[in-house]
């Protein structure tokens, strides 16, 4: 069987990382991306891949339904990779609704219609439903604390964005029981590389410093990330499309934590190399901010399910994917 993906948010970060990653890996693959094009989605994303014959853009929303329908009845995927989500923090404070909308009803529809049309051509047992969920899900671990997060952690979702990407979670937790659904779940830590959209916090930094504007950092800086370079997830994600266990979560963690004060200035000092000026004229503009409501403090991801059984690992060093990150923003 020929392989046809649809991936939902192609045109955003990590879905235009794992388009690119795709194609590379997978060259004969037939890639549908579904993508709304919000702020955060950008066709120029996908510069290098958007001619070639095996690729279709679709400009729309998963929880249109009839338009799903319809992909599924023109291109009859056998993988879906769901990218597609409201994913800013305060974002979701400021506004939960359009979150509910996308992260759990647009979930739901590409759920059901994936089932039916699946189950109706006889193809559920050769298909596979990938969704992209993150670390948010499971809460807050205490700073001074050890743990990480594995797959049997409890959710304890914080902010309306996680509390939408952990109900999407248990609706495909459901489908698979429910109705045998192929459906896999990753949670990945941070992402960080070329092409995010500036509201997430190293992007925003070098955008910020590049322009002299301040540096914002939330509260008094220590929440801790943890985090993974995207081509790394990119990685992960496709490994485990195709070779992970139907029903099963795989956390993807970069076993990268930084205190946010401390990422902001090593930051600082990377870019202060790549452009020749002095690291203290850009940290300068650190500026600490009110915390935003319900700040997780911090988060820490358990790879070792996904290292074991499918031998994943991070291939790039942390701080040689942060500097290749900032050289990208300020050539572009």
């Amino acid at each position: 069987m020929s392989i046809v993906i649809l991936v939902t948010g192609g045109a955003g970060f990590i879905g235009s990382n794992y388009i690119h990653y795709l194609f590379k890996a997978h060259p004969d693959y037939t890639v549908i991306n579904l993508d709304k094009l919000t702020y955060a989605g950008n066709l120029e994303n996908l510069k290098g891949v958007d001619n070639r014959p095996n690729y279709h853009f679709i400009k729309g929303d998963i929880s249109n339904r009839e338009l799903v329908e319809y992909i599924f009845e023109a291109f009859r995927p056998n993988y879906v990779v769901n990218f597609a989500a409201e994913s800013h923090v305060d974002r979701s404070i400021e506004g939960p609704e359009i979150f509910i909308k996308t992260n759990i009803y647009g979930t739901q529809v590409l759920l059901d219609v994936a089932r039916d049309f699946w189950t109706k051509n006889n193809m559920l047992g050769h298909c596979r439903f990938l969704q992209i969920s993150t670390d948010e899900v499971y809460g807050s671990l205490p700073l001074e604390s050890k743990d990480k997060f594995t797959e049997e952690s409890p959710l304890k979702p914080n902010s309306p964005y996680s509390a939408s990407k952990a109900s999407a979670d248990l609706l495909c937790r459901s489908y698979y029981i429910t109705y045998g659904m192929p459906v896999i779940i990753t949670r990945s830590s941070n992402n960080f590389g070329p092409r995010q959209f500036p509201e997430k916090l190293i992007p925003l930094t070098i955008k910020n410093a590049i322009q002299g504007k301040p540096l914002p950092v939330y509260g008094d800086g220590q929440n801790i990330r943890d985090w993974l370079y995207v081509e790394d997830n990119c990685k992960g994600i496709d490994l485990v499309l195709h070779r992970g266990e139907i029903g099963e979560i795989y956390n993807i963690g970069g076993g990268n934590e930084w205190k946010n004060i401390d990422l902001v200035n090593l930051v600082c000092e990377l870019l202060g190399e790549v452009t020749g000026k002095p690291s203290d004229e850009y940290k300068k503009l650190i500026t600490f901010v009110k915390d935003r409501p319900g700040h997780d403090r911090r988060y820490a991801l358990s790879s070792e399910k996904i290292k074991e059984k499918l031998q994943w690992k991070p291939i790039w060093d942390f701080k040689e994917a942060l500097r290749y990150t900032i050289e990208w923003y300020v050539g572009h």
